[in-house]
């Protein structure tokens, strides 16, 4: 996708289909509430975040988080 609010517009757009799977809705349902406090939370922030990135702005301190330095 091109920025966070283009990926909430598809979204969007997929959860209207009635055809899709009950998986499937429940898999964009889960993403669109991500997608939505984390743009929420960082509305100067553009970019299209990944779901590591999601899962860190909720989960900092998880060790997938972990940022270490030199």
């Amino acid at each position: 996708m091109e920025n966070i609010e283009a990926h909430i517009k598809a979204d969007k757009d997929e959860l209207e289909n009635p055809q899709i799977s009950a998986q499937r809705r429940r898999h964009i349902e889960d993403e669109l509430e991500q997608l939505e406090a984390y743009h929420g939370r960082h509305p100067e922030d553009q970019h299209d975040p990944t779901p590591l990135e999601l899962f860190c702005d909720t989960h900092p301190d998880a060790a997938e988080c972990r940022i270490y330095e030199d």
